[in-house]
């Protein structure tokens, strides 16, 4: 029996890149946590919000590197996580350009969907 979502995740083309760009290792520890917060984990450590945002960001820690992939939900229709694109996080602080982005992106997909 598989296990009960509490989203489905889709990925906007920049997002789509970003993985496509990354070592397969890296991708898979990445779609691996997404699956834990999927599940119904709540750590902060792998899906936070943004300060004074709408977007959230997935986080992956993994061969030293720190990857952040940006999203937001969408519950309109079924329950959704949109993800924006990603970085490869080279700063403690997340870049604001990265949040901006990704809140522009979403303004943008809203518009298109009507939501």
């Amino acid at each position: 029996m598989e296990e009960e979502k509490l989203f489905k995740l889709v990925l906007l083309k920049d997002a789509h890149d970003f993985l496509k760009s990354l070592p397969q290792k890296t991708v898979a520890k990445i779609f691996k946590n997404i699956d834990i917060v999927a599940a119904g984990n709540k750590d902060r450590n792998l899906f936070k919000k943004l300060k004074n945002s709408e977007i959230w960001e997935f986080r992956t820690e993994y061969g030293g590197n720190a990857y952040r992939l940006f999203a937001f939900w969408d519950t309109n229709m079924e329950t959704l996580v949109v993800a924006t694109h990603g970085i490869l996080k080279k700063t403690q602080k997340t870049p604001q350009k990265e949040i901006e982005k990704a809140e522009k992106i979403r303004e943008n997909y809203f518009k298109e969907n009507n939501n």
